[in-house]
């Protein structure tokens, strides 16, 4: 299929990388289809690099309802309003063949006023929960796309509709699964790589270097870490890593964490949806600690999905203290066939192929009977 025999597909995203890195995917295997792409986002779409800051781009308001304030829920209907409106001018201009959502309250408006325009549609769910905005839409669009084989809260009545693609990485990823998982014995340097999510996460920056430092000496020692944190705790940890004469590399964002995690020993982590996608496609074990603010407790049901699948562990942020921690620590990094055979059960988790999946669902969306609006 030529892409040249369609007009252009729409991707609607935004926000966090969760719900950002799938559309980059997809839009790279898109683009190499030749087919012709445009990007519906909210204003907080400013900067994309990639894939997706090469295709036309468009802002229109959004206004998130979930978990907020009664006042703050006030405010988000009328941008929501606002923002159907501007997406169904647009969808009118674009003319699109297609228009793929990826969840969260940016997509929302321009999924809507897809469905009202009687567009062909899909959505993609990042998560092993169906999140809300996507629960919105499932009654409504032609497929639904999920990241987890079981994904909750998927209405019976769509069943039919759903497809097991995987969540989509980014393309440095990809190559990162071809690297072995590093060797480990009782005297090389352990390599522990730390990720708090696209904001950080002070719990684990608070944990983890306490934890390391209950370690016995010899153990200790062997520990090379290298850990994101938010800006405000880089002079803390650093601090408590030079005290407890622990070799840390710290920063509030890494060039290439692909990289980072194809050297490590062990992850450990949040549980967001690209974070367990990359352990799995690079397959590396990872202690995985849920956000526990996350709306639906979605990263719960991720974390668990992995901990099922033998290719790491969860601890909840109630349980994870210094002393818990570095029991789980010592139990694993003095038992390296535990961590090797997490390793090779994280990687049989992943789907390197998930992009490639989401856009033949979508060329198949685009190949039944045509486009539904031809211009």
């Amino acid at each position: 299929m030529t892409g040249k025999m369609h007009n252009p597909v729409v991707l609607a995203a935004g926000g966090s990388g969760g719900h950002v890195f799938p559309a980059e995917a997809l839009a790279t295997e898109l683009a190499g289809r030749e087919l012709r792409l445009v990007l519906i986002t909210d204003r907080r779409g400013e900067h994309y690099g990639g894939a997706l800051g090469n295709i036309d781009t468009y802002r229109i308001r959004a206004g998130g309802i979930a978990g907020k304030s009664l006042a703050a829920r006030l405010k988000s209907g009328p941008e929501l309003a606002v923002g159907t409106w501007q997406a169904r001018s647009l969808l009118k201009r674009i003319n699109p063949s297609a228009v793929v959502g990826f969840g969260g309250y940016a997509s929302v408006p321009t999924m809507l006023a897809a469905t009202f325009g009687g567009y062909r549609t899909a959505i993609h769910e990042q998560n092993a929960i169906l999140g809300r905005a996507n629960r919105l839409l499932a009654g409504r669009v032609d497929r639904i796309a999920t990241s987890f084989r079981n994904t909750l809260s998927v209405p019976d009545a769509v069943a039919g509709r759903v497809l097991y693609c995987g969540m989509p990485v980014r393309s440095s990823v990809i190559p990162m699964r071809d690297v072995p998982y590093p060797v480990l014995d009782d005297t090389c340097r352990i390599n522990v790589l730390v990720l708090g999510g696209s904001q950080g996460a002070s719990v684990l920056s608070d944990i983890i270097p306490q934890a390391i430092g209950l370690l016995d000496d010899d153990l200790r020692n062997r520990i090379s870490v290298t850990q994101q944190c938010r800006p405000e705790d880089l002079e803390k940890t650093r601090t408590t890593y030079d005290r407890l004469g622990i070799d840390a590399t710290l920063s509030d964002f890494f060039d290439d964490v692909p990289g980072a995690l194809a050297a490590a020993h062990l992850l450990i982590g949040r549980s967001g949806s690209s974070t367990v996608a990359e352990a799995t496609v690079i397959g590396r074990p990872a202690i995985l600690v849920p956000y526990p603010h996350a709306i639906d407790d979605h990263q719960s049901f991720n974390g668990h999905a992995l901990d099922e699948a033998g290719g790491g562990w969860v601890m909840s942020q109630e349980t994870f203290t210094a002393s818990g921690l570095s029991g789980r620590l010592h139990s694993l990094l003095r038992s390296p066939k535990i961590l090797q055979k997490a390793a090779v059960c994280a990687r049989a988790a992943g789907r390197p192929d998930a992009a490639v999946r989401l856009a033949d669902m979508v060329c198949d969306l685009l190949d039944r009977n045509g486009d539904r609006r031809a211009a």
